[in-house]
């Protein structure tokens, strides 16, 4: 794998930092040696994610961090419409002097900005901006062979953006791998296919015409070449969030009869703006799942804003209230729900 630096400008301990909170966690594709934000200079990336140190320095510069010798520049942040925040361009800017390749993820397209591409072809730079839309004849439409494949298809959905649909995902597919099954993911975002995601599809750069297609092609091709026990999908955005709504094309174009709904208890408003509603409760979410004809077969509980024990109260409240089981990944990972997955 490549050695890789994450560009974050100031908003590493925010949501926007997704990204590299995911590749902070887990890549297979990219060995991560440095993260750049000069408000946390100094600390290690994964202390102040969830307290684990996993050797990896937050630097201010990406000029500071040529010491870990990276060869690959990611832009770690996913804003809202997909913009760069902030003085981001600018770190671009010196990665590519410093003659790293950069890998792009919003949808602000670096080899669409002429100073940047000049300034890349100068320094003999690759730039990969991963969220371009796929050529039309690469795209494919839906056949209903969905339908053939007998492999359960979970769907990890949120009542909400920004949960952790993906680090569910892996997580519970992680300690599925680990009790002797054989599990895959279809990603959906461009951090899954970062963290080394093999099947999937970039969810929010398709040509609406073809998310059902892509969708399916995806699980084909999975199930055809690792013929696994359990196919997981990475959710996005949410059944009911106005700025996006999405999942049902998991439900019905990807035949995902079961889900594991993600949901964050102290969260009211979607993605916390209060002009965007408020977030339905989360029995009406799981008897709407159900009238799209799956079932809910897990909580996960994202507890930001929390304490460890207002988090054990919700665990404790909702497995009462709903008779499932209900996970706090990030207290105590995601095994309790691995003999529920097996039954399937």
């Amino acid at each position: 794998m490549r050695k890789a630096i994450l560009l974050t400008n100031g908003l590493y301990d925010t949501e926007n930092a997704k990204t590299a909170h995911g590749l902070v966690r887990e890549s297979n594709r990219y060995k991560i040696v440095g993260v750049i934000d000069h408000v946390f200079a100094g600390k290690d990336a994964g202390g102040l994610l969830d307290g684990q140190h996993r050797n990896i320095p937050v630097f201010a510069t990406v000029t500071e961090a040529m010491v870990a010798n990276p060869e690959v520049c990611v832009v770690g942040v996913a804003t809202s419409g997909g913009i760069f925040p902030g003085t981001l361009l600018n770190e671009v800017k010196e990665a590519i002097e410093l003659k790293l390749d950069i890998i792009n993820g919003l949808h602000d397209h670096l080899n669409e900005r002429p100073e940047i591409k000049a300034l890349a072809e100068k320094n003999n730079v690759e730039l990969i901006d991963i969220r371009r839309p796929k050529k039309l004849h690469e795209l494919h439409f839906w056949t209903g062979k969905i339908f053939d494949v007998k492999t359960p298809v979970v769907a990890v959905i949120g009542t909400d953006c920004a949960l952790g649909k993906r680090t569910t995902t892996r997580f519970v597919m992680n300690a599925c791998n680990n009790a002797g099954m054989n599990t895959q993911m279809i990603y959906t975002g461009q951090t899954g296919w970062l963290q080394g995601g093999k099947y999937g599809f970039i969810f929010d750069s398709t040509l609406n015409d073809f998310v059902s297609g892509e969708l399916e092609h995806a699980i084909l091709t999975c199930h055809e070449e690792t013929h696994p026990d359990i196919i997981f999908i990475e959710g996005q955005s949410a059944l009911r969030n106005p700025t996006g709504p999405c999942g049902s094309e998991l439900l019905i174009s990807g035949n995902a009869k079961h889900v594991i709904l993600v949901t964050a208890p102290k969260r009211k408003y979607y993605e916390h703006e209060p002009a965007w509603g408020e977030i339905p409760s989360l029995a009406s979410e799981i008897e709407l799942i159900k009238q799209f004809g799956s079932t809910v077969i897990a909580i996960a509980i994202n507890t930001e804003h929390c304490s460890d024990e207002e988090a054990f109260m919700f665990q404790k409240e909702y497995e009462k209230q709903f008779g499932i089981p209900v996970m706090l990944p990030l207290q105590e990972g995601c095994e309790k729900i691995v003999p529920v997955i097996k039954k399937l």
